[in-house]
């Protein structure tokens, strides 16, 4: 019972501090499967002189069949994530940078200011805590933030990615492995009748089935930008819908590669773009 409660203490002690910065998580597709890398957004413009990169990782054997730890397995890669981060402070200062999962294992990056005595706290913890693990353990010199900069920090900032990135992460977490092509329905929305049906004319030319044509009278987007002096986003009727269907893969890659098609597609034609699932 008590190493239930410590565990539960650790765990919301550990996503009180990410959540007080900003975060982003995506997925990446790798030669054995998916990687999932969370990345702290702040750091790209404040960056700490620190130019020690650290990785340290365990492993865990609960785990989905696509590679990513369950409830267990994710509980346990906290209890050593903020073991491990106990272990650099008593020696050094630091930023966690990233975390990664992968293939059954988490990685946390850190960027750290002196490394003098850190392997050895760091080794003593996992000596004395996770001896009956795989771990991992590198220390490098990375004064420019580059593994930060390629390996971290999304080449994609768009709010589209990160909609689609948060809809993958889900099937994830609930083990599918985003391997199998899915028929994806998608539903865009029009101010007008006319412009609904040249956009219709355009996907077919794509490939995609019209599934249904709908007015919804009460469907309203905000559209437009506000500025630092100007209120220019106002809140417009679309009540014009179509729902389109196709068969597509729906890894990270080919899914942001889809839906900027249909995005640029739907913008063509004045229309607005409300996102994608399937049956």
């Amino acid at each position: 019972m008590k190493k239930s409660l410590l565990t539960i203490i650790l765990i919301l002690l550990s996503l009180t501090i990410v959540a007080q910065e900003n975060w982003e998580t995506y997925l990446v597709k790798k030669e054995k499967g998916l990687m999932t890398i969370s990345v702290n957004m702040d750091l790209n413009l404040n960056k700490p002189n620190y130019k020690n990169l650290l990785i340290v990782g365990t492993s865990t054997k609960k785990c989905l069949k696509n590679g990513y730890p369950d409830t267990e397995g994710l509980e346990e890669l906290y209890v050593f994530s903020d073991s491990i981060a106990f272990a650099i402070e008593k020696v050094a200062k630091s930023r966690l940078a990233g975390i990664i999962t992968y293939q059954c294992a988490g990685f946390d990056v850190f960027y750290v200011k002196d490394t003098i005595g850190l392997r050895a706290s760091i080794d003593q913890t996992i000596n004395n805590n996770f001896s009956q693990t795989k771990n991992y353990n590198v220390i490098a010199r990375d004064k420019n933030w580059d593994y930060y900069q390629e390996s971290l920090y999304p080449k994609d900032l768009s709010e589209d990615f990160f909609m689609n990135q948060d809809f993958l992460r889900q099937l994830v977490e609930e083990g599918d492995e985003l391997s199998e092509p899915q028929i994806l329905k998608h539903w865009i929305y029009f101010n007008n009748a006319n412009n609904r049906s040249k956009f219709i004319d355009e996907v077919k030319n794509l490939n995609f089935t019209i599934d249904s044509v709908n007015y919804k009278k009460d469907k309203k987007f905000l559209v437009g930008q506000n500025t630092l002096y100007y209120n220019y986003a106002k809140t417009r009727a679309y009540p014009f819908e179509v729902k389109i269907s196709r068969k597509d893969s729906i890894g990270p890659a080919p899914i942001s590669k889809l839906t900027h098609l249909i995005q640029v597609a739907a913008t063509g034609f004045k229309g607005i773009y409300d996102g994608w699932g399937f049956e």
